[in-house]
């Protein structure tokens, strides 16, 4: 078997958990304050007492799967007295998770918090967001804002009256005005089409968005962080002003989830495995929550001699298991040696084509992704509330997918699960991001 010393994290809490309750267990609630009136909660349970380097690994793993999962600034801790002091040493400037620590900083703006309360003092889990529609009613604009072309979608009452694609270069420039130029180019013609009229604006980006504000999107690598600050995070709050109308931001991964949810419904992550691992939530009431769904960074392999992911510097994280990384990882150890004057994508289609051709190898190393995307989900299952997937992504196409999806499909029955996994074929061709926008 291929990386025979993968030990899931589904399986790690699941273990854990089961020896914790037999030699004396206690309530272990985790609340991620995210915003004013946004939280996230996590109950769990550690061992009551002793195990302390165990506890101490498990709260951990279980920090760093909120903050990519969820996104926010300060942990509330139920029950948590003994790992405290270990979680804000790692979780420091200095510390083992230094780079968590940092991101999240420059995401929030404010340094993370960790601190002990009593069970009545524990904030309960609440979003601020609102319920999305396809038939959203009155004149509504959607845009979405891509890193090699922008689209703009004009609906009225949710039927689309003008759409139109143009091709930009955001990455390459350095000038905000250029960004802002092509957006309200964008939004105008649709505008024009809506004979003036707009009642919301929604917009689909790239990048990591915080209270309607780009904080970090590779849309705007070229701009110095002064002028991002000063003019890329208000970016679209400004365009509430100039066209009088409510403006909701979202990121690409959780707009895509919820074109899966309008023909699907709620309760539905999107996955998709490409360059890196790519995500998006809605839950059961149709909204995007506002978590940060970064979950190339949540820990999936409890292996502590797992592959490191060389931007975090962390062992076991999604990117190295849901990606092209994780077909070239493989790669080796099957037996199938690649050209390393190839790029990543070259790579993948390499493997590809072997998978195609029923190559033994090949198949050996799909049905092992298989293993890793079923055990994931159960694991996201533990985080999310989800009934279904979405599975998206270059990973997914061909023969290869195919076997990985049949594989991740019987480990998830034989856990019992009753998580269903979706294609994304039909919604791909009834619904695009610009649309899908405009319901926001």
């Amino acid at each position: 078997m291929l990386d025979k010393n993968y030990y899931p994290m589904y399986l790690y809490q699941k273990d854990f958990l089961t020896d914790a309750k037999e030699k004396g267990a206690k309530r272990f609630i985790l609340a991620l304050e995210r915003g004013e009136g946004e939280c996230e909660r996590y109950e769990t349970y550690l061992y009551e007492s002793g195990h302390d380097d165990e506890n101490l690994r498990y709260a951990k793993k279980l920090v760093k799967a909120m903050i990519w999962a969820y996104g926010g600034y300060k942990f509330y801790l139920y029950g948590g007295e003994s790992v405290v002091e270990g979680l804000r040493q790692a979780y420091s400037d200095g510390g083992e998770r230094a780079f968590d620590y940092n991101f999240m900083q420059n995401v929030y703006l404010r340094p993370l918090e960790f601190v002990c309360v009593g069970l009545e003092d524990l904030p309960e889990a609440a979003c601020k967001a609102e319920p999305s529609s396809a038939k959203a009613g009155g004149y509504r604009i959607g845009f979405d804002a891509g890193g090699s072309d922008r689209k703009v979608t004009a609906c009225i009452d949710g039927k689309v009256v003008y759409e139109k694609e143009t091709i930009w270069f955001p990455k390459l420039n350095s000038d905000p005005t250029y960004h802002l130029e092509g957006i309200v180019d964008s939004i105008d013609n649709a505008l024009n089409a809506l004979g003036g009229r707009v009642d919301a604006l929604g917009v689909s980006t790239a990048g990591i968005v915080v209270d309607n504000e780009v904080r970090i999107s590779s849309l705007f690598r070229k701009v110095s962080q002064k002028e991002q600050n000063e003019f890329v995070r208000p970016i679209y709050k400004n365009l509430a002003k100039k066209y009088n109308c409510p403006v909701k931001v979202a990121n690409d991964g959780d707009v895509a989830a919820l074109a899966g949810a309008f023909t699907e419904g709620g309760e539905i992550l999107g996955i998709a495995m490409g360059t890196s691992l790519a995500a998006g939530y809605v839950d059961s009431d149709m909204r995007i929550r506002g978590c940060l769904n970064e979950l190339a960074f949540v820990p999936v392999d409890a292996n502590d001699n797992a592959a490191v992911d060389e931007w975090s510097g962390d062992v076991g994280v999604g990117v190295m298991y849901h990606s092209q990384d994780g077909v070239i990882k493989l790669a080796p150890e099957a037996g199938i040696a690649l050209d390393e004057t190839l790029s990543p994508a070259e790579k993948l289609k390499v493997v590809q084509a072997l998978a195609n051709d029923g190559d033994e190898r090949a198949v050996a190393l799909y049905e092992r992704m298989g293993d890793y995307f079923g055990y994931t989900l159960l694991w996201f299952a533990c985080l999310y509330n989800i009934k279904k997937a979405i599975f998206l992504g270059r990973v997914a196409s061909g023969k290869g997918g195919e076997i990985l999806l049949d594989r991740a499909r019987s480990i998830i029955a034989a856990e019992g699960s009753s998580l269903e996994i979706v294609l994304p074929d039909e919604m791909s061709r009834r619904l695009g991001q610009s649309f899908t926008a405009a319901g926001l």
